[in-house]
């Protein structure tokens, strides 16, 4: 059976996740988020890559690693292009896209859970 994902369901136990990858250059701007995640599919090696990631409240600006097609489960908050400062909020049920290379800010107001189906043209190194 394929995995089945909606707002509310129970993902299955996650692993920690840490703000430690370089090429994303993690900066925490509020509170002390903590994230979790795991892949379903693809991932290192490959040019793309299914799973799940989970953070709890808080701010930190990243830069994305892959194109990606997320869901959002659980949770609220925004995301911030920090390039233009358009401020995309979400909820649960919201489907977004971000691209590769992009600097963005999570805002997240309300711990959130969402599903992504990442690409990355150059493939994902380990640990990301």
């Amino acid at each position: 059976m394929l995995p089945r994902y909606a707002p509310g369901d129970d993902v299955g136990p996650l692993e920690h996740w840490p703000f430690d990858n370089p090429a994303s250059d993690y900066r925490i701007l509020c509170g002390t988020p903590v994230t979790s995640g795991r892949i379903d599919a693809g991932g290192p090696g490959h040019t793309t890559r299914f799973g799940i990631w989970a953070c709890t409240e808080g701010a930190f600006s990243c830069i994305e690693q892959g194109d990606e097609m997320m869901t959002i489960l659980s949770g609220r908050g925004r995301i911030i292009d920090e390039e233009t400062g358009d401020k995309t909020p979400f909820a649960p049920g919201d489907t977004l896209y971000s691209t590769d290379g992009k600097r963005v800010i999570w805002d997240v107001t309300e711990d959130v859970v969402k599903v992504f189906f990442g690409h990355k043209a150059t493939g994902y190194p380990a640990g990301q």
